[in-house]
């Protein structure tokens, strides 16, 4: 079965050469870059079996690149503390939003007036609302971007409407189709990223209600998220045009 290859980073050599890969399935690396040649140098290796190429890697690219997931300590808040990570940033925070639904939705009033068919009242008032409205005037960006399903689920259907109350607080919002998701191998987690430096991994239970968050302060592992976001970022769709295009094809 052909591998699911994650590109993690490079070394200093043109053409990205060396680099590291991780398999998505099964956690392996994949190191490729120039080969040891000299046979002196050969020589001196132990354990080098028959069909074993070796190659030079700088130390700097296993340091910054290599995973660091089997040794990583989790740090875990609970969701108080996470909100507070919304007064804090200084720059940025932005989201990739993976699930097909989301339990807190569906217990708010305008959830319950978007399943009548009604338009929802926004409440722009809130203390999340004030919060990220006073950041972006202040010159902050927010942004999110929203797996779709083909069909959309409810919950997403619902957050295409929810994304008139995002953009109304300076919110940059966008759609990308699972199908397209799944062919740039982003991943499932659902994140925050803060200031390119804090990730905010979302712990959810099977029922989809979001239990606690796991804070990622590692460079490795940070940069890595923020490869994500760019790549998302770049295929992603305003949500209009988005819910615009599903509209054309419904008809």
């Amino acid at each position: 079965m052909m591998r699911r290859l994650r590109f993690n980073g490079t070394g200093s050599g043109e053409g990205g050469c060396p680099s590291v890969h991780e398999d998505a399935d099964s956690g392996e690396i994949i190191v490729h870059g120039p080969p040891l040649t000299d046979p002196e140098d050969i020589a001196q290796l132990r354990h080098l079996s028959e069909g074993e190429v070796p190659i030079v890697v700088p130390r700097e690219l296993v340091a910054d690149w290599g995973p660091k997931d089997v040794t990583r300590n989790a740090r875990i808040i609970d969701l108080d503390a996470f909100g507070q990570l919304f007064e804090r940033f200084e720059h940025s925070a932005w989201r990739l939003e993976t699930r097909r639904r989301y339990a807190s939705d569906e217990a708010t009033d305008t959830w319950a007036q978007f399943v009548r068919g009604e338009t929802p009242t926004w409440d722009l008032s809130s203390p999340y609302s004030v919060t990220i409205r006073g950041k972006t005037t202040g010159g902050a960006r927010v942004g999110r971007v929203r797996l779709v399903d083909d069909p959309a689920t409810q919950g997403q259907r619902y957050l295409l409407a929810y994304a008139e109350k995002n953009t109304a607080l300076g919110e940059d919002i966008r759609n990308l189709s699972r199908t397209e998701a799944d062919r740039l191998h982003l991943p499932t987690e659902d994140f925050w990223l803060f200031d390119s430096r804090l990730v905010a991994l979302l712990n959810f239970t099977d029922d989809d209600e979001l239990v606690d968050v796991e804070l990622i302060t590692e460079p490795a592992e940070v940069v890595r998220y923020a490869m994500v976001r760019d790549a998302a970022m770049h295929h992603a769709v305003p949500y209009r045009d988005f819910l615009a295009g599903m509209s054309t094809r419904e008809q």
